[in-house]
C-alpha cells in the first residue's frame, strides 16, 4: 500500500492514496490552520472506525442478518504530552434491522476487535480500545 502526502499551505495537507482518492487534512487555526479538513489524529481515528465497520458488516452479512443501518461512535482520549497517542478508544456501534441477532452482533464485533480490524488492533498497542453495541429492532 502506497499514499503521499503533500503539503498545500500553512499546515493544510493533501493526503492521496494509491486507489486514487484524496482528502485534504489541516489544523486548527490556532496551529495556523484554516480548519479546511480534518485533523490528521481524527483521520487515523476515522480509518480504525472504518476498518471495523467494513469487518462487522461483512460479518453481518454473511450471517445473514438483515441490516438497514449500521454506524460506530468513536470516543478517544489523547495523551497530554507528545507525542499525545491515543490513550483510550471506545467504539459505540448501533446495529438496526429486522430480527437481528444481538448474539450475532456482539461476536461480529469480538472478531473485529480482536482478528480482523489491523487498524484498531493496531491502535491497542498504545490505547485501551473497548467496545459496546445497541440493536435497534425495525418492524415489517
Amino acid at each position: 500500500m502506497k499514499a503521499r502526502v503533500k503539503w498545500v499551505e500553512n499546515v493544510a495537507f493533501l493526503g492521496e492514496t494509491e486507489s486514487n482518492h484524496a482528502v485534504l487534512m489541516d489544523g486548527a487555526p490556532a496551529a495556523g490552520g484554516r480548519n479546511l479538513g480534518p485533523r490528521p489524529m481524527e483521520m487515523l481515528l476515522l480509518g480504525a472506525g472504518g476498518c471495523t465497520s467494513f469487518d462487522v458488516m461483512s460479518i453481518l452479512k454473511k450471517s445473514r442478518q438483515a441490516v438497514t443501518d449500521c454506524y460506530v461512535e468513536l470516543d478517544a482520549e489523547r495523551a497530554e504530552t507528545d507525542p499525545k497517542v491515543f490513550t483510550k478508544i471506545h467504539m459505540h456501534f448501533v446495529v438496526k434491522g429486522r430480527n437481528i441477532k444481538p448474539e450475532v452482533v456482539e461476536k461480529a464485533i469480538k472478531l473485529s476487535a480482536e482478528k480482523y480490524c489491523s487498524a484498531s488492533i493496531m491502535l491497542g498497542a498504545t490505547a485501551l480500545v473497548t467496545h459496546d453495541f445497541e440493536v435497534i429492532q425495525e418492524q415489517d
